[in-house]
């Protein structure tokens, strides 16, 4: 009686345990290898809009020709000001960007970083680290540096800790550290540093302040956005782009999404993954049902139908998908996720809807296995086999 509550198609895959060990694993494989690449491209889009979402302003100004923050275009700081004319406008703060190069205070070796110019006087970031050291950038040479950077850049926050002065030179200027803040690397930038504007022109000695990267507009309370960016529109040239804050954002992730090849390899990368599991899973099952031919034959003699077999290969199916899923799940956050964002320090990271997509496409993967191996049914004909 014990045996009759245990499912037929759970007796079938236990009984080779080799065989059961070696579906689970391949299924876990191509789980683990959607998982990262999933994860991958979640964390390219997040990481390249950290900045973006850092910034204040409902309102954002850039120019046309800015394709990405990588490859930012500069645009006449009176375009800025001109938005103050605007009833609904309250402020607005200039935006320099630039790829500087840092020298690691420690070992002296070189490394690109992103430095960020902005008015001291006024609140650019919502990063509150940022805002409670404005006093500090207002001094000339002094910037605050990015505490989740990669540590090639130096041991900088460790030594701010120990109360050490550190100075170092950004493209070959000799600048001071006063303070931190928490941005992170993305794959454009691999950390940060934040300045006055007036330093940042110090460092690049090229660039005009009369020329901004990004202009951050502040709208008056109860203000409708949309209809402050219409009447920005209406009242500037077309020399520049006026985008909400979420659009500013939007328009990032477009660009790593459709103008690049990086997100287009991590989706086929999980396409691979999903590939290469239902392989895995047609192997082990139409293994399974070749083994137990006689059995279905004899079944079949009974006056069992098809749909009854069919049954028995589909619960194989959703049983091996579930065993193959667990144990990728658990690899791929609590291993594989901590040691990418440890040694990269991406944002990848576990997310309910990652979790609840690879469980779905780990079932349908399954299930297109099964149906392909039911074809072999059709050779259990008593008539044949006795």
């Amino acid at each position: 009686m014990m045996f009759r509550k245990i499912p037929l198609a759970w007796l079938q895959l236990s009984r080779e345990k080799s065989r059961l060990f070696v579906a689970i694993a391949g299924i876990a494989f191509a789980d683990i290898l959607m998982f990262m690449q999933l994860g991958f491209r979640d964390a390219l889009f997040d990481s390249s809009t950290r900045l973006h979402q850092s910034l204040t302003g409902d309102i954002v100004l850039i120019s046309p020709r800015s394709q990405a923050l990588i490859s930012m275009q500069s645009f006449s700081r009176r375009r800025l000001y001109q938005t103050l004319a605007v009833p609904e406008v309250q402020s607005v703060s200039p935006l320099y960007l630039a790829i500087g190069t840092w020298k690691n205070p420690v070992n002296k070796s070189d490394r690109s970083i992103l430095v960020l110019g902005i008015d001291p006087t006024k609140s650019a970031f919502n990063l509150p680290d940022v805002n409670a050291n404005l006093d500090e950038i207002k001094r000339l040479d002094i910037g605050l540096f990015d505490r989740d950077a990669r540590p090639e850049f130096g041991p900088i926050p460790q030594l701010l800790k120990q109360g050490e002065r550190v100075r170092t030179e950004v493209g070959g200027r000799r600048i001071e550290v006063r303070g931190l803040f928490s941005l992170g690397a993305s794959f454009g930038a691999d950390g940060s540093f934040i300045t006055s504007e007036l330093t940042f022109l110090r460092l690049f000695k090229r660039r005009k302040i009369s020329e901004v990267d990004v202009g951050l507009i502040h709208l008056k309370p109860g203000a409708n956005v949309e209809e402050a960016i219409a009447e920005i529109q209406s009242r500037l040239p077309q020399d520049v782009l006026v985008l909400s804050h979420q659009g500013f954002i939007e328009r990032e992730q477009n660009y790593w999404k459709t103008r690049t090849a990086i997100g287009f390899v991590f989706t086929l990368g999980t396409i691979m993954g999903f590939m290469v599991g239902i392989a895995i899973v047609y192997q082990i099952l139409y293994t399974d049902v070749a083994s137990h031919l006689a059995e279905y034959a004899t079944l079949k003699a009974m006056g069992y139908a098809d749909l009854y077999f069919v049954g028995i290969v589909l619960q194989e199916a959703v049983i091996l998908a579930i065993l193959g899923y667990i144990p990728a799940f658990a690899i791929a956050k609590f291993l594989l996720y901590t040691l990418t964002r440890n040694a990269t320090r991406l944002p990848i990271a576990m997310s309910p809807e990652r979790a609840v997509l690879v469980l779905v496409l780990t079932l349908i993967m399954c299930a297109i296995s099964g149906a392909v191996a039911l074809r072999k049914l059709r050779d259990a004909d008593p008539a044949d086999i006795f």
